[in-house]
């Protein structure tokens, strides 16, 4: 790994079909200040700028993450670096005010409107980039969410339109409406179940992927090995059944196929699960910006290293059945996923 730009700065790639270059690896930044549990705010400011200087240009955030506390933490890098950056952010899970703990999923015109708003104000800009529904509420139609967010195009709120956790149809759907530039969803050596009908969708549509939790959440890097044991009392993968008891240990036998390819490679196992996201959308022909969240600079330059990897066949077969034998589902409540609705 060097930190020599000349060398490690990412190439681009077109964000969604007209869309604008980025970084072929962007940033997402809920962890900065929201989730994993104690933050170094100097630490997570400073990867920030490293991330731009090794050409990541893509930072995800969203308005539930920390009860729009991370859009704020943002703001100040967003602002100084406007025209260098893609800023992206999202509505769709909201927090009772009675439940502070609780997020209920919400895409009603009256609402997105609120959230949008209430987005600019936090990120102190007068545009968003990409925005995002975050979920989808199967009780309002996707056509009048997807209306409602075109008016905000048409009113220069928005630059660009996204959608976090859709199946195939519901992608096809919302496209009819307006363009739609990114689908975000999880896509990783543990979780590929957008395989089946959302990727192909996309790459019919012109729409890029945006894989989040590339690295599993951090389980695939083998920084963790049982989220009870391993990690602060509120850190939110404790909550995840991937991550704890029976599950846990089951998965973290799953890494070894990982460990070897990395050593072939002499590689980092993160690297190697980020090297593997961006082979398997060349195998399903299709243009993907994962979106690996750190708030360490060695991190950062770790993860962009990785889309120096390519990974072989041989490789690819080696990685091929870890998703098959995963224990557990990705969440607790499974609403908050696209599989169970394909």
């Amino acid at each position: 790994m060097t930190n020599d730009d000349t060398v490690g700065r990412l190439t681009t790639a077109p964000l969604g079909t007209g869309g604008p270059e980025v970084g072929v690896q962007g940033l997402g930044c809920m962890g900065m200040s929201f989730a994993y549990g104690p933050t170094d705010a100097g630490e997570a400011r400073a990867t920030l700028e490293r991330a731009l200087e090794l050409g990541v240009t893509l930072y995800d955030t969203a308005d539930a993450y920390g009860d729009g506390e991370n859009e704020r933490f943002l703001s100040p890098f967003f602002k100084a670096h406007r025209d260098e950056v893609v800023v992206a952010t999202k509505f769709g899970l909201a927090i009772p005010p009675e439940e502070p703990t609780r997020r209920i999923i919400r895409n009603d015109a009256f609402y997105v409107r609120q959230a949008v708003e209430a987005s600019l104000g936090r990120l102190d800009l007068d545009v968003i980039d990409l925005y995002y529904m975050h979920r989808r509420d199967v009780n309002v139609p996707i056509e009048e969410t997807v209306g409602v967010m075109a008016d905000l195009v048409r009113e220069g709120k928005v630059r660009r339109l996204g959608l976090s956790e859709v199946t195939g149809p519901e992608l096809r759907a919302a496209q009819a409406v307006h363009p739609i530039a990114a689908v975000q969803s999880e896509w990783s050596l543990f979780s590929r179940d957008i395989e089946a009908a959302v990727v192909p969708a996309a790459r019919e549509l012109g729409v890029a992927l945006v894989p989040y939790s590339p690295l599993g959440r951090g389980f695939l890097t083998g920084s963790f090995a049982n989220a009870d044991q391993d990690l602060a009392a509120g850190d939110f993968r404790r909550r995840q059944p991937r991550f704890t008891g029976a599950n846990a240990t089951a998965n973290a036998a799953l890494l070894a196929p990982i460990r070897t390819v990395a050593e072939t490679h002499g590689a980092t196992l993160g690297q190697i699960a980020l090297a593997w996201v961006q082979q398997q959308a060349v195998v399903h022909d299709l243009l993907a910006i994962p979106i690996p969240g750190t708030r360490r600079r060695s991190r950062v330059e770790e993860n962009t290293a990785a889309t120096r990897i390519v990974l072989g066949e041989r490789d690819m077969a080696l990685l091929d059945p870890i998703a098959a034998k995963v224990a557990g589902t990705r969440y607790a409540d499974m609403r908050f996923a696209s599989a169970g609705r394909e």
